[in-house]
């Protein structure tokens, strides 16, 4: 891959978008790497959390690439709206916590795809933004969706109505980002938090994050209902038995993943 970079660090992996030069703005090309990490991601057993993150100092992901963009038919808009979907939603079902180290600009494209993540820690360099009105068109990839169930319906027509841009301090404050950073402490933060899931019962957090997912879409007392079928699932599994006799024992349990 030439613009997606992804690492393995025993539980932990991490996908880098890796186009500096271009502050990492998304093309097809770029979509369709992450789509290859994400998918070797999900492959692997022993995985536990993934960070994303952008590379260099300025930017998470600096939005869709617009000067490709610009030329776009209506049918090139809808293919590439469509890819960006299928990318972002794989990325939202993975069966592992998704953690957004966002490092710099994340505008456009790069707010939809923290947006698919399930954790947002920020750089106190960040800037968040969904800007697309600014040039004629709304969020492609999911950001009309995500940020309303996110923040709430007003402070999302807020933002996109404006296409304001808000810094980190903002985005907490709103619920976007859960945390502010200094720049060199986030991906350290961000591993912290990762190895910290990594230490759980792999099975509950994957079905925790599946229900809670899930559960968005749905009435409380579907939602509630869904959330009891789950919990009793997991009784059916080693994990279970391991995790309650551990604690019983006063040890540290050791998750097998099934």
């Amino acid at each position: 891959m030439d613009f997606v970079k992804l690492e393995l660090d025993g539980s932990v992996a991490t996908i880098t978008i890796d186009r500096p030069k271009a502050l990492n703005a998304l093309n097809p090309q770029v979509l369709s790497e992450l789509a290859e990490a994400i998918a070797q991601v999900a492959a692997d057993p022993a995985l536990r959390a993934l960070i994303l993150t952008g590379a260099g100092e300025k930017a998470f992901v600096a939005g869709a690439d617009i000067a490709a963009m610009a030329a776009f038919s209506m049918e090139d808009a809808q293919a590439f709206g469509a890819l960006g979907h299928r990318v972002l939603d794989s990325l939202e079902a993975l069966g592992v916590p998704v953690i957004a180290a966002v490092n710099g600009f994340a505008l456009g494209g790069g707010s939809e795809l923290a947006l698919a993540c399930d954790l947002i820690y920020a750089s106190e360099k960040a800037k968040f933004g969904l800007p697309e009105v600014t040039l004629g068109v709304i969020p492609g990839f999911g950001g009309t969706q995500r940020l309303t169930r996110l923040v709430g319906r007003a402070r999302a027509r807020e933002l996109i109505f404006t296409g304001e841009l808000i810094d980190a301090a903002k985005a907490k404050e709103v619920g976007l980002a859960l945390e502010v950073l200094a720049p060199e402490q986030l991906l350290p933060h961000c591993r912290k938090v990762a190895a910290t899931i990594a230490k759980r019962g792999p099975l509950a957090v994957a079905k925790a994050k599946q229900v809670i997912n899930a559960g968005v879409e749905l009435s409380l007392v579907k939602g509630n209902e869904l959330e009891q079928r789950a919990f009793a699932d997991l009784f059916g599994s080693e994990d279970q038995k391991e995790g309650m006799a551990a604690f019983l024992a006063k040890r540290p349990a050791e998750f097998k993943g099934r």
